[in-house]
Formats: structure tokens, sequence, C-alpha cells
């Protein structure tokens, strides 16, 4: 699965990427570069970023994932 364009778009803000870069243990700027490449089942897509994507967008659950044959490049 991968993150719908809507939800890239949402989690490409400053708060929120900060928030999953704390969350994945990891660095903002890496984050930035997952949200580019918007990998199939990569970190992005895991428990853990979605509870923090759906908290900081209150995007719904089916606003954030897409399953594979429906795959859109962002």
């Amino acid at each position: 699965m991968v993150l719908t364009k809507k939800a890239l778009e949402a989690i490409n803000d400053k708060t929120v990427r900060l928030q999953l870069a704390l969350k994945l243990k990891c660095t903002e700027q890496w984050i930035i570069k997952l949200i580019e490449a918007n990998k199939e089942n990569g970190p992005l897509t895991t428990h853990s970023a979605l509870s923090v994507i759906k908290q900081y967008t209150n995007l719904k659950s089916d606003w954030l994932i897409l399953k594979e044959a429906e795959k859109v490049k962002a």
C-alpha cells in the first residue's frame, strides 16, 4: 500500500514531518525523502506512522492509503 496524494500533501507540513520523524526515530530530511518516494509498504504506511498522520491531519483512514492496484504517482 502507498499513501494517497491527499495524504502526502497533508503530511508535507513541518509539524507533521517533525512528529513523524520523532515517532519513526529519524530525521525530518529522511521523512521528506520518504514522502517523495512514497514506496509500496514503506515506513509511512506502518501503524505508527499512520497513527501520527491521523492525529495531526484529521484525515480518515480511507483517505490515507491506496492498495497497490490503485497506486497513483504523487
